[in-house]
């Protein structure tokens, strides 16, 4: 196997993992999974979103989480944003990256906004201006990409429309997520290596849930296509909103098992790592599909 050597993994639970969760974590037992998350190692932390807290009422205390985490420099700390009140509640709290979202299902999207996935994300641009102007960097993620439950496989023109809509806009971080979990490694491979191909100036994350049980399978499909930044969730947790009793994110600490097993840095104490995600679901108060914890 040709694979990458080195790879970044983005602790998500503390924001996609968390807001499917009906347990309400306090202020306190997020920061301290945070301190803990940091202290392992992640150089990459999903603290949040700021959105309205009548929709997530799990995220509404993230201005307050960021405050009181205790940041390292060499950490990036970032959250999900959906519109400009988003940036501003960023710079208030001090967080110093945020993250937009876009569905690349068009039936999707108009469903749910009555515009493109593309007239979508040409709206950010006053975000992305205000952001630049707090000193905030950027990035985009792009939802069903693999697939959805409304079009089933999405074709890849259709994702590079959006990548473009946000080069457009000045994102050049781009996430591809596969949401609704329907994504395959080969799938995977073959999209990954043309979007490298065809935009080398983006820097690219992975994102995947295990609906199918082929979350851990799609990201070595990616090391080998040579992505080498992934979503990943503690314990597995988490979920999709569109597929009723769907498994969460991918979980973390099975990555890092598989990555030590097979010499890929991550950078990261698998047993440290294991300890934060032994405490989340003790926390949450139930099992999850994490087989590493079993």
């Amino acid at each position: 196997m040709d694979l990458v050597k080195a790879i970044t993994l983005c602790e998500v639970g503390p924001r996609d993992g968390l807001q499917s969760e009906k347990t309400l974590l306090t202020t306190e037992q997020k920061v301290e999974l945070i301190n803990d998350m940091t202290a392992a190692g992640f150089r990459v932390i999903e603290v949040g979103s700021f959105v309205n807290p009548k929709a997530v009422p799990q995220m509404a205390d993230t201005d307050d989480v960021f405050t009181r985490i205790a940041k390292a420099p060499d950490v990036e700390y970032r959250a999900l944003i959906a519109n400009l009140r988003g940036v501003r509640r960023a710079a208030g709290c001090g967080c110093r990256k945020v993250k937009l979202n876009v569905s690349a299902s068009t039936a999707h999207n108009l469903a749910n906004l009555n515009c493109t996935p593309s007239e979508s994300v040409a709206g950010f641009k006053s975000c992305v201006e205000e952001a630049q102007n707090c000193n905030i960097a950027v990035s985009g993620s792009i939802s069903m990409a693999f697939g959805s439950p409304w079009d089933k496989e999405i074709p890849i023109g259709d994702v590079k429309k959006v990548v473009e809509a946000y080069l457009a806009a000045g994102v050049t971080e781009i996430s591809l997520s596969d949401a609704a979990g329907v994504a395959y490694p080969s799938q995977v491979f073959d999209m990954g290596k043309e979007m490298l191909q065809e935009y080398p100036q983006v820097k690219w994350w992975l994102h995947f849930h295990n609906t199918r049980g082929l979350g851990i399978a799609n990201i070595l499909a990616g090391m080998e296509a040579g992505f080498t930044n992934y979503d990943t969730s503690f314990g597995g947790v988490g979920g999709c909103p569109f597929v009723p009793g769907a498994a969460g994110n991918v979980t973390t600490e099975d990555v890092l098992h598989m990555c030590e097993q097979m010499k890929i840095t991550t950078g990261i104490d698998l047993d440290l790592a294991m300890a934060v995600s032994k405490k989340a679901v003790s926390m949450l108060g139930h099992g999850t599909d994490g087989y590493l914890l079993r």
